[in-house]
C-alpha cells in the first residue's frame, strides 16, 4: 500500500493544470446507455473512479476506449448484453447508480446493486427511485438489488419535486426523462455545474432540455438520442483544492482552466480569510495577501453554496488561521473524520455533531496520519505542506479516485512531496 510523504518547505510558485471534473465525467459516461450511437468525451480525468465506471459499462456490453493517454473516452452502447449492474463493481463507487435511469429509459428494464463509495454517511438512493417511480417505473428491492421495469410503451413524463436537493437523483431523473413520453418537470433540482454540463451533453445528443442551472428543469422527451462529442467541464473541487495550497503555504500559483463562477461562494470565503484570487486569461491566480490567514466561518450547502467536497481542505486552512472558526456540515454526516488526524498534527479542533470549532495555531507539526476518505486524503497533504517537519499520509488509495497526478502537480509548484511504498511491518 502506498504512502505520501510531505515536508513543509515554504512558499509555492508556478502553475497547475486543472483536469476535467470527476463527478461530471462519471455522470456523462452512463449517458452512452441512452443511445446506440457513439459518444465521445474530451478533457476526461485519469482516475480510478473512471476506470471503475469503464468496467461497469463494459459489464453491460458497452464499449469504452481510452484515447490520448486517457483524456478522451470513446463510448458506444450499440450492443448491450446485460441490464444487470453487479455488486462486485457497483460497491466500489456510488456513481454506479447512475446507470439505472438510462437503462430503464432506453430498454425498459434494469437491475442495479445498491452502491458503495466513501464512508461519509448513508447517502440513500431513495430519491433516485422516487423520481423514476413518478415516471411510471415499477421498482422492487430484492437481495441488495433494485429491480426496475418501465410501463408498456416506456417511461412517461411527470412532475416531480425533490424533497431535498440531490445531485445524483437529479442526474438520474434528467437522463431518464430524455426518452420518456411527454414532458417531465423536475422541481427543487440540483444546480451544480455538473448538472449543467450533463444537460449540455444530452442536448448535443438531441435531448430537449431547458432550465438547467436553476431549481426547475424541464425535459421534453424524444424518441431517440444520437451520438455527440462533448468536453468535460473543469473540476471545481480539484480547482478549489489547489487554490488552498498557496493559501496555506504562501506564494502564488496560477490554476489553468479555473473560473470564479465555478466556486463563487468558496472564493468569497478565501477573500474573507485574506487570500487574493485574480482571474487571468488562462485561469485563476491565487496568493496569500499579507501575513497569517484570518479565521472565517463556513456552512456547506448545495450549489451555489460552499461545497461539501471542499470542507475538509478548508478545515486544514483554518487550522493555522488567526482566531476561531466554525465549520458546519449540512450535506453528509460523518464528514469530520479528518479532524482527529489533523489534531495529531497539533490542530485544535472540537467536533459536536455537524459542527467543528477550529482554533487556529501558529503552525502545524508533521506527523504520521491516516486518510479516511477522498477529500480527507488531500486535506492531510495540504496540512503537511504547511507544517513544520515531515508528514506521512497512509491509505492514500482514496486519493486516486479524485486527483490525477497529485504528486507531480504539487512538485511542479515547489512542494516537497513523494509517493512511496509502505514498508512491511
Amino acid at each position: 500500500m502506498d504512502q505520501i510523504i510531505v515536508t513543509g518547505n515554504g512558499p509555492l510558485k508556478g502553475e497547475i493544470p486543472i483536469a476535467g471534473a470527476k463527478n461530471a465525467c462519471l455522470t456523462l459516461m452512463p449517458a452512452t446507455l441512452l443511445t446506440d450511437q457513439p459518444l465521445t468525451l474530451t478533457n476526461a480525468p485519469r482516475l480510478s473512479d473512471i476506470r471503475t465506471m469503464t468496467a461497469l459499462l463494459g459489464s453491460l456490453g458497452a464499449e469504452v476506449a481510452s484515447l490520448q493517454e486517457g483524456q478522451v473516452l470513446a463510448l458506444s452502447s450499440h450492443a448491450m448484453t446485460s441490464h444487470r449492474a453487479e455488486y462486485d463493481i457497483v460497491r466500489k463507487m456510488r456513481a454506479s447508480i447512475l446507470v439505472l435511469g438510462p437503462m430503464l429509459a432506453r430498454d425498459g428494464v434494469a437491475e442495479v446493486s445498491l452502491p458503495g463509495g466513501c464512508a461519509i454517511g448513508a447517502r440513500p438512493v431513495d430519491l433516485h427511485l422516487r423520481a423514476l417511480e413518478a415516471m411510471g417505473a415499477t421498482l422492487d428491492l430484492c437481495e441488495g438489488y433494485v429491480h426496475a421495469k418501465a410501463p408498456s410503451g416506456g417511461l412517461k413524463g411527470a412532475v416531480f419535486e425533490f424533497p431535498v436537493v440531490s445531485v445524483g437523483a437529479t442526474e438520474n431523473a434528467l437522463m431518464a426523462a430524455t426518452l420518456a413520453r411527454g414532458t417531465t418537470v423536475l422541481k427543487n433540482a440540483a444546480r451544480e455545474p455538473e448538472i449543467v454540463d450533463l444537460a449540455r451533453c444530452l442536448r448535443a445528443m438531441g435531448a430537449q432540455i431547458e432550465g438547467e442551472g436553476t431549481g426547475t428543469i424541464i425535459i421534453h422527451g424524444v424518441q431517440a438520442l444520437h451520438g455527440a462529442t462533448h468536453p468535460v467541464v473543469t473540476d471545481r473541487i480539484e480547482l478549489g483544492t489547489y487554490m488552498l495550497a498557496p493559501a496555506m503555504c504562501g506564494g502564488e500559483v496560477e490554476l489553468l482552466g479555473g473560473r470564479i463562477e465555478l466556486l463563487a461562494a468558496f472564493c468569497e470565503k478565501l477573500d474573507e480569510a485574506g487570500i487574493s484570487v485574480e482571474e487571468t486569461p488562462r485561469g485563476l491566480k491565487v496568493a496569500r495577501k499579507n501575513g497569517r490567514v484570518r479565521a472565517v466561518n463556513v456552512r456547506t450547502e448545495p450549489f451555489p453554496g460552499f461545497p461539501t467536497d471542499l470542507q475538509a481542505q478548508f478545515m486544514a486552512l483554518m487550522c493555522t488561521a488567526d482566531g476561531t472558526s466554525v465549520l458546519e456540515e449540512t450535506i453528509f454526516e460523518n464528514r469530520f473524520m479528518h479532524a482527529p488526524e489533523l489534531t495529531r498534527m497539533g490542530a485544535q479542533i472540537e467536533v459536536h455533531g455537524g459542527h467543528a470549532t477550529v482554533t487556529g495555531v501558529e503552525s502545524l507539526r508533521g506527523a504520521p496520519v491516516m486518510a479516511t476518505d477522498l477529500r480527507a486524503s488531500v486535506s492531510l497533504i495540504l496540512a503537511g505542506m504547511a507544517a513544520q517537519g515531515t508528514t506521512t499520509v497512509s491509505r492514500v488509495y482514496h486519493l486516486d479516485r479524485g486527483y490525477e497526478h497529485v504528486v507531480r502537480k504539487l512538485r511542479g509548484v515547489g512542494a516537497h512531496i513523494e509517493r512511496v511504498k509502505e514498508e512491511a511491518a
